[in-house]
């Protein structure tokens, strides 16, 4: 492999040699076609590239260090298996990601010529264990980007986010992980009180007054923070960059989020469905899901539907039984079975609680209104029982 890239870097640096040669040497009619072809060569051997290098996975600093270099962000290789192919989830639905994803990695001239910061934004919502993490991994290994996993609870203000984000580069996923999922408040900023800030690490020295976002909230990271860089002035700085927010509760994820000039496809993660649990049982017992018989079939499209278990959870009892397909595929409808008696049970329950809270609520407005039969009105009803009291005495 050592030699591949010793060659690769070599025949580059003899194309660029010739490049300047045919600029001196040849007439001009020759000298533009050569130039194009060359310049074709280059790129392709730039993308073969960059499509065999290492991957890295970035994290940035949590204890208000820098790490060496003075840089905010450590990298680790990055070498996740998953892959559209195995990623359990509706073929239609990754079919549409990955024409979206091919088209924006070949998108360059289009956003120029458009007007707009070559950067798109996912939205990843879902249950724990849908396969949030999976994607992103699919999505870095097709396309050859670097991940740069970024957390707001270890980011004190804009003007942090703002640099952290200025040292990533081109051609890379930047996952947000939300305030929804961590500590981070995004979905009650405007309540929250203006506290002093934590010590920010990019000028450790520097008085705490003056340190905050360009919108004047020293306390805290805003959404404005973030799309100012995706979508704002500073998306200038770099190109060809996907961000990809995850939460587990869109519905607590501040409305700043959900906009569709800020978002522009989100992807639900939902619960396994009869299609993705094909995938995963070719994925984990092989050829054998593809010989289940039709009884057995129909029996886990009907489990499954109702069970409402995430790939994770029946990863884990493929994973089990793996040594015994037959076994796997018994274990796993018994488990779905289960886990569907259980939501039938829990929905129930939940339907009777309801409908005796509004039983009470029935009974508590009926207690409130004026009595059945009732000719009089409340002060007519007040004359009444003054002039009664009156002949008693």
């Amino acid at each position: 492999m050592k030699e591949f890239w010793t060659s690769l870097a070599s025949l580059l640096g003899v194309l660029a040699f010739c490049q300047t040669l045919l600029q001196v040497m040849f007439p001009p009619e020759l000298r533009v076609a050569s130039l194009h072809f060359l310049n074709y060569i280059i790129n392709k051997a730039n993308e073969i590239r960059h499509k065999n290098r290492e991957r890295l996975l970035y994290i940035h600093s949590r204890r208000g260090l820098l790490y060496s270099r003075g840089h905010p962000w450590e990298s680790e290789p990055f070498k996740h298996p998953s892959t559209f192919d195995t990623l359990a989830m509706d073929p239609e639905r990754k079919r549409d990601i990955v024409e979206d994803l091919r088209y924006f990695a070949a998108g360059q001239a289009f956003y120029q010529r458009a007007g707009r910061a070559w950067n798109r934004v996912y939205l990843l919502y879902g249950s724990p264990g849908t396969g949030k993490s999976s994607m992103i991994a699919a999505m870095a290994n097709f396309l050859g980007y670097d991940i740069y996993q970024l957390e707001l609870p270890h980011v004190h203000t804009n003007s942090e986010l703002r640099k952290l984000l200025m040292n990533t580069s081109s051609k890379s996923i930047v996952v947000v992980i939300t305030g929804t999922d961590c500590s981070v408040n995004l979905s009650n900023r405007s309540e929250a009180p203006y506290a002093t800030p934590p010590r920010s690490y990019y000028d450790p020295g520097a008085p705490e007054a003056t340190r905050g976002s360009e919108d004047g909230n020293n306390s805290m990271v805003t959404p404005s923070g973030l799309f100012n860089f995706t979508h704002g002035l500073w998306s200038c700085c770099g190109s060809e960059r996907i961000f990809v927010l995850t939460t587990n509760h869109i519905e607590k994820l501040d409305p700043a989020f959900l906009e569709r000039s800020r978002i522009n496809m989100r992807i639900h993660m939902s619960y396994c469905s009869y299609p993705a649990l094909k995938i995963l049982l070719h994925n984990y017992l092989g050829s054998a899901a593809e010989d289940l018989s039709e009884v057995v079939s129909s029996e886990l499209r009907e489990a499954v539907e109702k069970a409402k278990m995430t790939p994770a959870d029946i990863s884990e009892v493929l994973i089990e039984n793996r040594r015994n397909k037959e076994r796997a595929v018994s274990e796993l409808l018994e488990v779905l079975r289960a886990r569907a008696e259980n939501e039938k049970y829990e929905l129930n329950t939940m339907e009777e609680e309801e409908e005796k809270e509004e039983q009470e609520e029935r009974e508590k407005r009926t207690l409130e209104s004026p009595k059945e039969g009732s000719d009089c009105g409340d002060d007519s009803c007040k004359v009444e029982e003054d002039d009664e009291e009156k002949k008693a005495i």
